[in-house]
């Protein structure tokens, strides 16, 4: 098997290729041209969750809807469906009329992102299209919190080695948490997908909201968020009241599993 080439190796001319990579499984690096794509969007002037909850469930919209912390009127709807023409032709309509139609939506609160790859996960299928779906549909973790982030020009710039040592202490902070079942995140890209020109957004979910503040805390010590974030937020804080549907799926491109 040979080694991917790195990013100063790679030729200016050559075919981008835009499949998810994934670590190896039978003797072949997993590829995959799927993703899936989260939005959360949140509005206010809402006095009554139920005609919401009846609209989403006649319409079979996959999704969480949230009672807004910060809001005694507010409330947020996270969606997903690994086709784009979802949030167009199924869920515009649902969103442009009948009970939404008459709540005044946050822009600021809107993010958008897709799920991605980082070169070593054993099931990449499951982690790009499944695992999301299993966290925010979770019964068990109510509790969440939503927030944006960009990191700065240079953390790009860096070696790839650093970068991934600068993660890796990241993330070592984020799987502690969540062996000890306090709090289970959703990272999702959104380079060219955010209004504010963010690169991330992060959901931390879980059965209680005390640690989910804390997990961002601990990672403030970081350096990446203390050396190389830019922006961190705004942050949405809710709790589940609603879960319905299953993720809305494309047809599969072809893609297979290519040598590693």
């Amino acid at each position: 098997m040979t080694a991917e080439p790195s990013r100063a190796e790679r030729t200016p001319f050559e075919t981008p290729d835009l499949s998810e990579k994934g670590g190896i499984k039978d003797g072949r690096r997993q590829s995959l041209d799927r993703r899936l794509f989260m939005l959360l969007q949140a509005f206010g002037d809402c006095h009554d969750t139920a005609p919401l909850v009846d609209a989403l469930a006649r319409a079979a919209v996959p999704g969480v809807l949230y009672a807004d912390l910060h809001d005694p009127r507010g409330v947020a709807l996270l969606t997903f469906s690994d086709d784009p023409d979802f949030f167009v032709d199924t869920l515009r309509p649902v969103l442009a009329g009948g009970p939404f139609g008459g709540l005044t939506q946050k822009p600021a609160l809107t993010m958008l992102g897709r799920t991605y790859a980082l070169g070593y996960e054993p099931d990449l299928e499951d982690v790009l299209l499944h695992r999301p779906v299993r966290h925010a549909l979770n019964p068990a973790w109510p509790w969440a919190v939503w927030y944006p982030l960009r990191r700065s020009g240079a953390f790009a710039r860096l070696p790839d080695d650093e970068q991934r040592a600068i993660l890796k202490e990241h993330g070592v902070i984020g799987m502690t948490y969540g062996r000890a079942d306090l709090a289970h995140d959703i990272r999702l890209a959104c380079h060219g997908l955010d209004r504010h020109d963010n690169d991330f957004v992060v959901g931390l979910l879980g059965r209680e909201l005390h640690p989910l503040s804390a997990v961002v805390q601990s990672m403030r010590g970081t350096q990446q968020t203390s050396l190389y974030l830019t922006s961190l937020g705004p942050f949405f804080v809710g709790k589940a009241i609603w879960r319905g549907g299953a993720v809305t799926t494309a047809a599969p491109r072809a893609a297979g599993d290519t040598p590693g």
